[in-house]
């Protein structure tokens, strides 16, 4: 029985590069159709331009404020963010507007005007946010990771781009990007409320139009790792920020599950066996997780921690112990057992919202090879076994393959190459 919901939210993910519209919906397009667009240094950031200067105005909405007021003006939310393969733009609205909704959704895609000097407007509140993470050492970190972890590509660089790509970046350039990109046949729409699926599909087709795809191609990603070992950034901080990490999966894996579950044992959550034995037996960090980065071909499996710059090392060789007693032990039944619970259970609860349900259904018909129910990850999940766990670990935790990033004071910074060496020796 479907559950009347006062709400609705939509989503609305651009997939590969950003057009002049045709009047058209979507079409959906493969793993290894999407990618960033910005295949050349200069061009860095570009996406995430796009992003900002789709709310400068619209057809419609001709000005920064009318854009806002649409929404705000009946109580509902919106946004959008760029990642390395899609830009997802999102609205959240009572259920009774959810024509405007999607209206305003298809307007900042299709129809935005990109006008030069709002253009031009933007690129100083862009260079801003690129400083906001700059000076956020806990932000900052995660960039230097993927740097050391992708190299100098598109996987690697700051979404957002530089300094100087952003002031470099021309408006004819951005239009094309947009052109390209920004299509119809290049979105995938979600959405989760009491609608039915024929609402959505007419709402869509009048907001976004009909059109073809962008049948580009990319540049594989490199052999991983492809930076350097170590990464180091000098900060006059009181604490020192570090992310430590291997090659992963990618996103459609056969054993990606697995390695879901294994993050989850090593380091998601106050259960974790980073967490009991970094933090709560070691007292060394405050704060310290895993996660994992997928891309349509190539991953990483990261470790963060905010630690005492004294207690780099001894941080550092905590979470080796760790990693190296994943990739030498089965782990126990009982322990799987409860993390496969940890996450289904989160998962479902996840499903109650909403904007995690349409984000869910459109980040998969955007970015995977299949969506999933939620009985089907829930079946996959729990297909998991230790055997296959000590398997990929064993495969995945190696010397040569841990890569690291610290953001410290200079005082307390060293050459860190030899802490990087894995208990036991490497697999």
């Amino acid at each position: 029985m479907r559950q009347p919901l006062p709400r609705v939210f939509i989503t609305a993910a651009v997939t590969g590069n950003l057009t002049t519209p045709e009047q058209t919906p979507h079409l959906p397009i493969t793993p290894a159709e999407i990618a960033d667009a910005c295949l050349e240094a200069a061009e860095a950031g570009a996406a995430h331009f796009m992003e900002h200067i789709t709310f400068k105005g619209t057809a419609a909405y001709p000005t920064t404020r009318s854009v806002s007021e649409a929404i705000e003006g009946v109580g509902g939310s919106f946004n959008a963010a760029t990642d390395r393969e899609s830009t997802v733009y999102w609205v959240r609205v009572p259920l009774r507007e959810m024509a405007r909704g999607m209206d305003v959704l298809g307007e900042l895609i299709v129809r935005p005007h990109l006008r030069g000097h709002e253009i031009e407007s933007e690129r100083a509140v862009i260079v801003e946010e690129i400083r906001s993470y700059l000076d956020d050492p806990g932000e900052h970190v995660h960039t230097l990771f993927d740097l050391a972890m992708f190299g100098d590509t598109p996987l690697g660089r700051e979404i957002a781009g530089s300094e100087e790509s952003v002031r470099s970046l021309s408006e004819a350039n951005l239009r094309e990007f947009w052109a390209s990109s920004y299509r119809p046949g290049n979105v995938v729409v979600s959405a989760a409320g009491d609608i039915s699926h024929a609402d959505v599909v007419r709402l869509v087709e009048r907001a976004f139009g009909t059109g073809p795809a962008n049948r580009a191609t990319f540049d594989a990603a490199p052999p991983l790792p492809a930076g350097e070992r170590v990464m180091v950034v000098r900060r006059d901080t009181t604490q020192a920020q570090l992310c430590l990490g291997i090659p992963g999966l990618r996103r459609d894996d056969p054993e990606a599950w697995t390695l879901e579950v294994l993050n989850a044992i090593l380091g998601d959550g106050m259960s974790s066996r980073l967490f009991q034995s970094v933090r709560e037996e070691k007292g060394l960090a405050y704060d310290v997780s895993s996660y994992i980065v997928d891309y349509a071909d190539a991953g990483a499996f990261v470790v963060s921690a905010g630690v005492d710059p004294d207690n780099i090392a001894p941080a550092v060789g905590a979470i080796l112990d760790e990693m190296a007693r994943l990739r030498d032990e089965v782990v126990p039944d009982e322990e799987l057992a409860r993390s496969k619970r940890y996450l289904g259970g989160r998962l479902e609860l996840r499903m109650e919202e909403t904007r995690n349900l349409a984000s869910w259904l459109g980040g998969q018909e955007a970015l995977h090879e299949r969506v999933l129910t939620l009985q089907e990850a829930l079946a996959e999940m729990n297909a998991v076994t230790s055997d296959g766990i000590h398997a990929l670990a064993g495969r995945l935790i190696r010397d040569d393959w841990l890569r690291l990033a610290v953001v410290a004071p200079p005082r307390r910074l060293r050459r860190f190459d030899s802490l990087l060496k894995l208990p036991g020796g490497s697999a």
